[in-house]
C-alpha cells in the first residue's frame, strides 16, 4: 500500500511538471520562468495549499537527484570561452571581461555591507552566508532572457552574461569554502583542498581519455558512452564530496565545470538539458513548494519587513554596481541590465537548504529565502522586458580585405542584397589598380591602408559579422584570418590560391577558404553535371536563403506543425557537421540551419519567426 501511495505521488508531480508548460503556453506567460511556476504548482499542492503530496521516500530520493543534476547543469552552462577575452567589442564599448570583474567585485562588497546591515537588524546572525545569497546571480534565468532579446552578442549582453556567469562560479566556491570553514576544523579545510586536488587530476585524466578516437567510436549507437560517463562522474564527485566532508552540490557542480571543459559540442549539452529538466529537475522544483509552508512563514511578523527588504538589497546590491555601464551605454540599457542580474533562484534555493540542514537559519528563514529567490525571478525579468529598449535590427556587417576583381564584384552583388560592405585595400598607383577604381565607381568606399594588424584595428576592419580576406597576398591572408580568429571573429572566409600553401594547417584551425582556381573547376564541373541546380544557386531574385533556427518555442516541432509560409520549401537542413533531406515529420531543433527557397518577402518574414 506505501509503495502505491509513493506511485500516486510521484504520478501527481511528474503529471503537474508535465502540464505546466502547456498552460504557460496557452495563458502567454513567456515572462514567468517554468521554474517559479513549478515552485507555485508545488505550493498549491503542498504544505501551503490542499496537502496533497506530502513527506515520501521516493520523491525524496529523486527530487535530491533533482538537485545534484541542477547542481551540475548550472557547472555545465558555464561557457569557460568567456573569459579568453576574445569577445567581439565595437568602438567605444568596454571589454566585457574587465567591466564584469569590476561590477562582480563591487556586487559582492555591497552584498557585505547590506549582510552587516540584516545582522544589526536581528534578522540573521551569519553575515557572510547571506553575502553570498544576496550576490549570487541565476544564470538558467539570466541567459534565456538574453537569447530571447538577441542580446547574446553584443557589448552589453556579453557583460551581463559573464557577470552573471562569475558570480555563479565565484559564490559555488565560496559557499564550500565558507561551509568548511564554519565547522572551524582544520581537518575538513584539509579535505577540501584534497577535494579539489582530486577533481583537477580527474580533470586531466579525462582530457587525454577523451582525445582517443576509442572514446569517439564505442560512443555511438546504443552504448552512448558520454552520458554513462556523465553519471559516473557525477557520482563519483558526489560521493567523493560527501566521503571528505564536503557539500554534494560542489561535487556536482565540478563535474558540471568538467564536462563544459571537454565537451564543447551543444547536441551534447542539450542531451543533458533534455534528460534534467525533462524529469529530475521539475520534481525538485515542484517539491520545494510542495516543502514550503508559507502559514507557518508567514506566522513570524518579522517576515512582512525581512521579505521586501532583502528583495530590496538584492536589487540594489546589482543595480548600483550596474551604473558604471552608464559612461558607454544609455539610461534604459544600464537600468535594464541591473534589474535583469537582480533575479537568483538556484544557488539561493542550495545555500538556505544546507544552511538549514546546518541549523545555521531556522525554517522562517528559509521559507523567507525561497520565497525572495521567486519574487525576483517573477519580477525583474518582466521589468527587464518593459525597461530594456528594443534592439533595432541591423544589416550584416562583412568587412572585405583586398580590392580586385573577385571581391569587388561580390561586394557590390552584397550591397544590392542589403549587407553593409567595409572594403580594405592597399592600393598602389598602377594601371590594374586604376581600372579597379573605374570598375567600382563610388558605390563602395574602399579604403586605402596598409594590410596590417594594427592598420586594420584602427580603422575598424576587425568590427564586422563576416570578415572576408581577399587579396592576393596568401601569407598576408593567413596571419590576418587568425589574428581575425583569436579575437572571436565567428565567421571568416580566407583566399588562398597557391596550391598546399598551409591549406591543411588553417582548415585545422576552422577557417573557411576559397581559391578562384578550385571554384572556377568546381562550378565548370557543376554546369555539366548539374545545370539546374547552379542556376537555381545563382539566380538574382534572392530564392534561396540560409535561416537559422534560434526560436526555442519551435524546438523539437515537427516541420509540418511549423508556419511555413505557402510558397516556401525547405530544401535542406544543416545539423552539426551533417544535413537532413527534410520531410513533414522531421523534428526541428534550435540551432539547425534551413536552406529555404521562396519569394524574399516570405523569407524574411519565416527570418523574424526563426531568428527570433
Amino acid at each position: 500500500m506505501e509503495q502505491t501511495t509513493s506511485l500516486m505521488s510521484l504520478m501527481i508531480v511528474v503529471g503537474i511538471a508535465f502540464l505546466i508548460p502547456i498552460l504557460l503556453h496557452h495563458l502567454k506567460l513567456r515572462a514567468l520562468p517554468v521554474v517559479v511556476a513549478e515552485i507555485v504548482a508545488g505550493l498549491i499542492i503542498g504544505k501551503s495549499g490542499f496537502n496533497i503530496v506530502t513527506d515520501d521516500p521516493w520523491l525524496n530520493l529523486l527530487s535530491l537527484l533533482g538537485f545534484i543534476y541542477l547542481m551540475f547543469l548550472s557547472g555545465v552552462e558555464i561557457d569557460f570561452n568567456s573569459f579568453s577575452g576574445k569577445s567581439k567589442q565595437r568602438k567605444g564599448e568596454p571589454n566585457p571581461l574587465i567591466i564584469s570583474l569590476i561590477i562582480f567585485v563591487a556586487i559582492l562588497l555591497l552584498s557585505f555591507v547590506f549582510s552587516f546591515i540584516l545582522v544589526m537588524l536581528g534578522f540573521v546572525s551569519e553575515p557572510y552566508l547571506m553575502t553570498l545569497i544576496i550576490a549570487t546571480i541565476s544564470l538558467g534565468v539570466v541567459m534565456p532572457v538574453l537569447k530571447e532579446k538577441k542580446l547574446m552578442k553584443t557589448g552589453i549582453g556579453q557583460t551581463i552574461l559573464l557577470v552573471t556567469v562569475i558570480s555563479d562560479f565565484v559564490t559555488m566556491i565560496l559557499l564550500a569554502v565558507y561551509l568548511s570553514a564554519l565547522s572551524k576544523d582544520f581537518t575538513k579545510m584539509l579535505f577540501l583542498i584534497v577535494f579539489f586536488v582530486l577533481v583537477f587530476v580527474t580533470y586531466i585524466l579525462a582530457k587525454r581519455f577523451s582525445n582517443r578516437g576509442l572514446f569517439a567510436l564505442i560512443s555511438k549507437g546504443t552504448v552512448q558512452l558520454g552520458t554513462r560517463a556523465v553519471f559516473a562522474l557525477i557520482l563519483l564527485f558526489v560521493v567523493l564530496s560527501e566521503t571528505l566532508g564536503v557539500e554534494n552540490i560542489l561535487g556536482a557542480f565540478l563535474a558540471g565545470v568538467i564536462v563544459s571543459l571537454l565537451m564543447p559540442d551543444r547536441d551534447f549539452a542539450h542531451q543533458l538539458d533534455t534528460f534534467g529538466y525533462g524529469f529530475l529537475i521539475p520534481i525538485f522544483f515542484v517539491m520545494v513548494g510542495v516543502n514550503l509552508d508559507l502559514w507557518k512563514l508567514f506566522a513570524d511578523p518579522k517576515v512582512f519587513l525581512l521579505i521586501p527588504l532583502l528583495l530590496m538589497m538584492i536589487f540594489l546590491s546589482k543595480m548600483v554596481p550596474s551604473l558604471i555601464l552608464k559612461k558607454w551605454y544609455p539610461w534604459p540599457n544600464v537600468v535594464g541590465a541591473g534589474l535583469l542580474i537582480s533575479a537568483t533562484l538556484s544557488l539561493v534555493i542550495a545555500a538556505s537548504t544546507i544552511a538549514l540542514q546546518m541549523n545555521i537559519i531556522n525554517e522562517q528563514m528559509h521559507g523567507a529565502l525561497i520565497l525572495v529567490a521567486i519574487l525576483s525571478c517573477l519580477v525583474f525579468p518582466v521589468l527587464f522586458n518593459k525597461v530594456y529598449p528594443k534592439e533595432e535590427e541591423r544589416n550584416t556587417v562583412v568587412s572585405i580585405i583586398g580590392a580586385n576583381h573577385v571581391t569587388l564584384p561580390v561586394a557590390h552583388d552584397l550591397l544590392k542584397s542589403g549587407y553593409e560592405i567595409k572594403m580594405f585595400a592597399s592600393i598602389k598607383p598602377d594601371d590594374t589598380n586604376r581600372e579597379l577604381k573605374r570598375e567600382n565607381g563610388k558605390n563602395i568606399p574602399v579604403i586605402d591602408i596598409e594590410l596590417t594588424v594594427s592598420s586594420l584595428t584602427d580603422n575598424g576592419a576587425f568590427e564586422a559579422d563576416i570578415i572576408v580576406f581577399g587579396s592576393m597576398d596568401d601569407e598576408a591572408n593567413i596571419r590576418l584570418a587568425k589574428h581575425a580568429q583569436l579575437i572571436g571573429i565567428q565567421r571568416i572566409i580566407t583566399r588562398v590560391e597557391t596550391p598546399d600553401h598551409e591549406n591543411i594547417h588553417v582548415e585545422q584551425e576552422g577557417m573557411v577558404l576559397f581559391s578562384t582556381l578550385y571554384a572556377s573547376r568546381t562550378l565548370l564541373k557543376a554546369l555539366i553535371e548539374h545545370p539546374t541546380a547552379v542556376e537555381l544557386i545563382t539566380q538574382d531574385d534572392d530564392s534561396i536563403h540560409e535561416i537559422r533556427m534560434d526560436n526555442p518555442h519551435y524546438h523539437d516541432r515537427l516541420l509540418r506543425e511549423l508556419p511555413l509560409p505557402i510558397n516556401i520549401l525547405i530544401l535542406r537542413i544543416y545539423r552539426g557537421e551533417s544535413f537532413i533531406i527534410p520531410h513533414g515529420n522531421t523534428q526541428v531543433q534550435q540551432g539547425d540551419r534551413l536552406l529555404v527557397s521562396g519569394n524574399a518577402e516570405d523569407i524574411h518574414s519565416l527570418k523574424e519567426k526563426f531568428e527570433y
